[in-house]
């Protein structure tokens, strides 16, 4: 059986620009990631970093290719087909935490396993290991608004592992924090992809952060290369 979790092939993207132009963003791109590998992605801004998250995870379709999750081609799939991979195999965390603010940590946790049909015991109860696991036990009750920064963003990663997704896409998680606690949450983000043996694609710039990941790649030309 293939490890391989989430692959691209010819991806192709352009943009509408005005009435007239187009904005070519990818142009034939490639990767293949392997379960229990996590990668670096380092691109300037407006070379196409999101798109490539965005296809990768199901928000958006490419115009020619083809992507890829668990083995599964997506190509003409269905959007509730689409959902349905989306919320069972991907996991995302983003710059900002985006949780629900009048929710609790716990309960921030628990609503995507109850989306999911989970009952509502075991979705609470997976939410508070899951909460556990990044060291906020004592914080399984407080609203977003009680929580630090790097609290918050804990959430949203154990939010993001609700589902025992099989990929996991992150968009800058640590951008949005001080060197200290970037540095923290990093920590805890890489032993649980690496504990859990997730295919992971983290979007970053972070120099220091790259070292520690299994490769690095960056957008060039509208392809992926390896840096």
């Amino acid at each position: 059986m293939s490890d391989v979790v989430l692959r691209l092939s010819g991806v192709k993207k352009t943009y509408q620009s005005g009435e007239d132009g187009s904005l070519p963003i990818l142009q034939g791109a490639d990767f293949t990631l392997h379960a229990g590998e996590l990668v670096a992605l380092v691109a300037p801004s407006g070379t196409g970093k999101s798109t490539l998250l965005h296809l990768a995870g199901l928000l958006d379709t490419p115009d020619e290719g083809t992507v890829e999750i668990c083995g599964q081609n997506t190509h003409g799939m269905a959007d509730a087909g689409r959902t349905a991979l989306r919320r069972d195999q991907i996991g995302f965390v983003y710059q900002f935490h985006h949780l629900l603010a009048e929710f609790t940590a716990q309960e921030n946790v628990m609503l995507p396993q109850m989306i999911a049909g989970v009952r509502k015991a075991e979705a609470r109860s997976k939410a508070q290991d899951l909460l556990g696991l990044f060291g906020l036990s004592h914080r399984v009750k407080h609203l977003p608004g009680k929580l630090s920064g790097g609290e918050q963003q804990r959430v949203a990663i154990a939010r993001a592992f609700a589902n025992n997704p099989a990929l996991l896409l992150a968009d800058e998680p640590t951008g949005n924090l001080d060197v200290r606690t970037a540095d923290g949450v990093f920590d805890e983000l890489l032993a649980a992809v690496r504990g859990k043996g997730l295919a992971a694609l983290v979007a970053t710039h972070n120099e220091e952060l790259l070292a520690r990941m299994d490769r690095v790649i960056t957008l060039q030309d509208g392809l992926i290369v390896s840096r």
